[in-house]
């Protein structure tokens, strides 16, 4: 006979739900107290009156946050099985496991009272068709958001009282090594400190990123990085590296909370977007906590020039939006070589470059094609003639074809037999190429 007046034989004859849930790995891996006490409730739904095959548990969401359901597939199958009326009862060692979002538990409520479906969990049994049952669950749900809010700015109180103090173990760049005591020195290895020293004097020198990586690649230089598993590795320098050198405040002995701005874009946890702040917008900076490589005024003198240099290219750099003039094929040209998409260039003549990898490691441009006059609709084929220096060799390129020829706004086919079928590569509708010398628009 059932324990409790509120389960009737409608309810028995559906099924009995078990909702296991935990916050995090971590917490699946430690707290394995809590999760055997969970899945005991399937003993309870048994001596309520449910029979053992009737019992279900779901598991899935383990080491899942309850913030949003948006993530949590073991409880769209809960609400996917309630929706169709085959729950007569879902058990949760308390409610924070079901939801800690009023806007994910309130839902909850409305259909188990539209289907007639109980929640129980370890104080008692509630109807949520049934004003008072709604009213108890609707403040167990209210308290439960609450909870998680106070742990949150507790917890926030004191990572931020800890970064006050510079005492925070923030992930250190490479050059940088924290000790098991929490003291943080130069990393042992001579050769990391003199190449990352040679970074700051070089640009200090040369007054600019891409000098500096152009110096590198011209005394076959590389550059110290860490590798997933914290190793130190060398690899050839790249213009984000040396910047993030460059705008690293560590390397000049400070402390630095709050560098970047998070932002939700989304309903999923996962859709967030990061804004980098500027020095006046940090939020927290201790100077002197780390061994230099430069001092804070040789620092800030970097920042100064990093900033003139982007202003200046800021005011003569090319427009990522389409501009007034005879290329009429802006954003959708990639290069045959390298596979970047083609920016348009109009200083003296309009044409199309791809300058990515130069940006970007300081090698030669691969190539730059001259844009058609927009008068021009006879040609329907198109063909150019890849710069082939700065690859080091040719695929395959016909000399019947002709050697400079412009891009038409009208092209619409390629000659696909001199396709090679390693060249071969598709863009969507906008564009294709072909790594040998053709493309279609």
């Amino acid at each position: 006979m059932p324990i409790s007046e509120l389960i009737t034989p409608r309810h028995l004859a559906r099924k009995a739900i078990i909702y296991i849930r935990q916050s995090s790995p971590q917490q699946v891996l430690s707290n394995q107290e809590s999760l055997r006490l969970q899945y005991a409730l399937e003993q309870r739904a048994i001596s309520l009156g449910w029979r053992p095959e009737d019992v279900v548990v779901i598991d899935s969401d383990l080491g899942l946050t309850a913030t949003s359901a948006q993530h949590r597939e073991g409880f769209k199958e809960l609400l996917a099985q309630v929706t169709l009326g085959e729950v007569g009862i879902i058990l949760s060692f308390d409610v924070t496991r079901l939801a800690r979002n009023c806007s994910d538990w309130y839902p909850l409520l409305d259909l188990c009272g539209y289907k007639q479906c109980l929640i129980a969990d370890r104080d008692g049994i509630y109807d949520p068709g049934s004003a008072n049952g709604r009213l108890l669950l609707g403040l167990k749900g209210q308290l439960s958001e609450l909870e998680l809010h106070t742990i949150r700015v507790r917890m926030t109180a004191g990572l931020l009282n800890k970064a006050e103090r510079g005492e925070l173990a923030l992930q250190l760049p490479i050059g940088l090594t924290r000790l098991p005591t929490g003291t943080v020195v130069k990393t042992p290895n001579r050769e990391v400190q003199d190449r990352i020293e040679l970074v700051f004097t070089t640009f200090l020198e040369r007054r600019s990123a891409s000098k500096v990586l152009e110096f590198f690649n011209l005394h076959n230089l590389l550059l110290p990085r860490r590798d997933r598993f914290g190793e130190i590795v060398w690899k050839q320098p790249a213009i984000a590296s040396i910047l993030a050198m460059l705008k690293n405040p560590a390397y000049a002995g400070a402390f630095v909370y709050g560098r970047t701005r998070t932002s939700t874009t989304g309903p999923l946890p996962t859709d967030k977007a990061f804004k980098r702040l500027s020095r006046e917008e940090w939020k927290i900076k201790v100077n002197d906590v780390y061994p230099a490589y430069v001092s804070w005024e040789t620092f800030e003198r970097i920042q100064a020039m990093l900033l003139d240099n982007y202003a200046e290219y800021d005011r003569n750099k090319t427009r990522g939006i389409p501009r007034p003039g005879t290329a009429l094929l802006h954003g959708m040209l990639y290069c045959g070589e390298c596979g970047h998409k083609l920016v348009v260039q109009y200083k003296g003549r309009t044409r199309y470059i791809c300058n990515y990898l130069r940006q970007q490691y300081r090698v030669p441009v691969c190539q730059s094609l001259p844009s058609a006059s927009s008068t021009e609709s006879t040609p329907t084929i198109v063909w150019w003639r890849p710069n082939w220096s700065s690859a080091g060799k040719r695929r395959c390129a016909p000399s019947s074809r002709p050697r400079n020829s412009t891009l038409s706004s009208n092209a619409s086919r390629v000659c696909w037999q001199h396709f090679h079928p390693n060249c071969r590569r598709n863009f969507g509708p906008s564009v294709s190429i072909c790594h040998s010398y053709g493309i279609r628009a």
